[in-house]
């Protein structure tokens, strides 16, 4: 068993990889930390969640307390959700995600801030805006417009009951298009949208109803999935969501994935996986 942690701090310890994937110029303190380097083809959409061992990924604020986040508050998960965020060039959330961070600016910096040097050269490297832009998707638009995440600008994907709501009131450079005509929006849509924009590598952070409607719409390429040593349970009446949630959440026939790269940090799990018909 390799180790955790070098002379350098932080690291984690390379598993699995499959070889020939594409390979960015990571900065030397990203790929020490990671274990490697990191890349993707020129269009990608990808997902990043944390799961427990029984496959909880999201708990109703009333369930938290100090220390019992499904990730546990991993450093090492912070990190590859920042190297991850620095890869993208924008950031796919729904509405309820935002609502259940609500100081949370979806940057690199942000999830790990002692990566910020690293995390803006390898953006320079890639030619990438400061910041990856934050796209909601919103079908009834219950957001909330001040919401920090919004102030330096992004894309709000409404329904029309949405866009109604919102129209006006979102930040001058915040950008508002509607789709469709009720108040649910499919993934298809939201792909067409985000082509349209010109976004070509995309990370989702969910939640799992949004990432229920990419799959639906099988235009999710790849999913980064922690696994964390913990076990959460789902009580009577505990609202404690799984990976995917509506859009199919039946997927028949399931989707299939096969393993791209596996890496530990402690007893964290760090799985990549490619999704069946993805384009290489």
């Amino acid at each position: 068993m390799g180790p955790v942690e070098g002379p350098g701090g932080l690291r984690l310890e390379l598993l699995y990889e499959v070889p020939g994937l594409p390979a960015y110029a990571l900065p030397e303190a990203l790929a020490r930390v990671y274990g490697g380097t990191l890349g993707f083809p020129e269009h990608r959409l990808f997902g990043n969640f944390v799961a427990s061992i029984d496959g909880v990924v999201a708990m109703h604020r009333e369930d938290r307390s100090p220390g019992s986040t499904i990730g546990g508050d991993s450093e090492a998960d912070r990190f590859v959700m920042g190297l991850l965020r620095a890869c993208a060039e924008a950031v796919l959330v729904g509405a309820g995600t935002l609502r259940a961070a609500p100081g949370h600016r979806w940057t690199p910096e942000h999830a790990h801030p002692a990566g910020a040097p690293a995390f803006a050269e390898l953006r320079r490297r890639l030619g990438l805006a400061p910041a990856p832009r934050l796209v909601v998707v919103t079908g009834r638009g219950e957001l909330d417009p001040s919401h920090p995440g919004l102030e330096a600008g992004g894309l709000v994907l409404a329904g029309a009951v949405g866009g109604a709501r919102l129209r006006g009131r979102l930040p001058a450079a915040t950008s508002l298009v509607v789709l469709g005509e009720g108040m649910e929006l499919d993934g298809a849509r939201l792909l067409e949208a985000l082509r349209a924009e010109g976004h070509r590598v995309v990370l989702t952070e969910g939640g799992p109803h949004l990432l229920g409607s990419l799959l639906g719409a099988g235009g999710l390429d790849e999913l980064f999935l922690t696994v964390s040593p913990r076990l959460v349970g789902r009580g009577p009446g505990a609202a404690r969501l799984g990976l995917v949630e509506g859009g199919r959440p039946d997927l028949r026939p399931p989707a299939q994935a096969r393993l791209l790269g596996l890496r530990r940090h402690g007893s964290h799990l760090f799985i990549r996986y490619e999704l069946e018909g993805a384009a290489a």
